[in-house]
């Protein structure tokens, strides 16, 4: 089949448009006796202060009952205290279930506005420890990068 530029233009329109960013978050894998997968909270504010904005909340969906996953969230306490405790769970695109160690992309919203922000990922773990990093970024984006020490590895912005 011959390519046509009919089909090419198709292509681009059809591209999702995204502040053309995408932010990776690595879990490290921990050699420990009782391995828990923590739960991870990334956000967005602005360089100048204001509202935070969720983009990823990982968390023991499926665990209902008396003690439901939720019940947890309060354990990662700079997110909570930025608007976790007003967050309804699950929330559509942004909360899922924990990941295995490794890394994990999140596009940059696509009605992100240019400007300077801060990017937080807090991360906390059941007989673990608890990690908050932050990384100042710029939309449109720009390669950034930082590291946790413990619950987080690596977490970069790269551009598209």
């Amino acid at each position: 089949m011959r390519t046509t530029p009919f089909l090419l233009i198709g292509g681009m329109i059809a591209a999702p448009a995204s502040a053309a960013g995408t932010i990776n978050v690595t879990i490290p894998q921990l050699k420990v006796a009782e391995y828990h997968r923590p739960y991870v909270a990334v956000w967005l504010e602005p360089a100048g202060g204001g509202a935070a904005r969720t983009l990823a909340v990982w968390y023991d969906v499926k665990k209902g009952g008396n003690e439901p996953g939720t019940k947890w969230l309060s354990d990662l306490r700079a997110w909570w205290r930025k608007g976790g405790k007003s967050a309804k769970m699950p929330a559509d695109g942004i909360s899922g279930a924990t990941r295995a160690p490794g890394t994990h992309a999140i596009p940059l919203p696509a009605d992100l506005k240019p400007g300077n922000y801060v990017l937080a990922v807090e991360a906390a773990r059941e007989t673990g420890g608890r990690e908050h990093v932050t990384l100042p970024i710029s939309v449109p984006a720009k390669p950034a990068k930082a590291a946790g020490k413990t619950e987080l590895g690596a977490v970069t912005l790269s551009a598209r």
